[in-house]
């Protein structure tokens, strides 16, 4: 999947990096690591969060972004996404929400559908808060000028982190479910940008129309986007059967403008 507008980094600009961090709880500072000889060794007792970094090498400081993964879980395709928002000029970390489950990524829709079953979703909110926090300890990150990406599963995550972090700037849901029940939009801390399948079964329309009455109740900034001949996963090339080139193409220059217009420039 190709972006038409000119980004301010190339792939070949853009470090990477692993992270692992406790979840729930205050992140381990590099000076926390230093007075403690003992830091590492020291068996955890919270639950750590495995995750992928991505962010330009050029010297600076640059918003945040937490990429969720879909059902099928931390994919080669997420690492692609990752790199590729991170040209856009930002710092991106990539958590396995499977984590709990083993870190599991399938193929399988069956096996997909059953991990997406034993989410706690809970759990998953405050790993997606931790890695905000993280990125609060990065060097090459902004402090507390982040934003949240997800795609199916990650989508409708962040949704639901975009009611839970008040100092987040900004949400992209693609093909997610929204927040049920609605009463909890009342309290939708960002403005959010949804890509919505025209002919998804599992993030379907009546799911959409609950999500554009209850922005419309409570004065939230929710853009939604129709992709009219669009089926879930629309921009997932490993997908062939679902996946929409243009439509793609086109929800991608539609997230890097809005990304741009909440967390440029701060």
């Amino acid at each position: 999947m190709s972006t038409t507008h000119a980004t301010p980094f190339t792939l070949e600009q853009i470090g990477t990096g692993t992270a692992r961090f406790p979840t729930g709880v205050p992140i381990p500072t590099h000076t926390d690591q230093m007075v403690d000889p003992y830091f590492k060794s020291k068996m955890p007792k919270e639950h750590q969060i495995d995750s992928l970094l991505f962010w330009p090498q050029q010297p600076g400081t640059y918003p945040g972004l937490v990429l969720l993964h879909d059902r099928w879980g931390l994919t080669g395709q997420m690492k692609d996404l990752g790199a590729r928002l991170a040209c856009e000029g930002y710092a991106v970390i990539i958590p396995n929400l499977y984590g709990r489950l083993g870190g599991m990524v399938t193929a399988n829709d069956d096996v997909a559908a059953a991990l997406l079953e034993r989410q706690n979703d809970a759990h998953v909110i405050t790993d997606i808060n931790s890695c905000c926090e993280y990125l609060n300890t990065c060097h090459f990150a902004k402090r507390n000028i982040h934003g949240v990406v997800g795609y199916g599963m990650g989508g409708s995550y962040a949704l639901r982190f975009a009611c839970h972090r008040k100092r987040l700037r900004a949400a992209v849901s693609y093909y997610g479910k929204p927040v049920t029940p609605t009463e909890l939009m009342r309290d939708l801390f960002s403005p959010v940008l949804y890509h919505q399948a025209g002919k998804d079964t599992w993030a379907t329309q009546a799911d959409v129309e609950q999500l554009r009455s209850a922005s419309a109740e409570y004065a939230k900034r929710v853009e939604i986007h129709l992709y009219p001949e669009a089926a879930h996963a629309f921009c997932n090339e490993m997908k062939p059967a679902s996946y929409a080139p243009d439509d793609s193409a086109l929800a991608w220059e539609r997230t890097a403008i809005f990304l741009k217009s909440c967390l440029q420039g701060i």
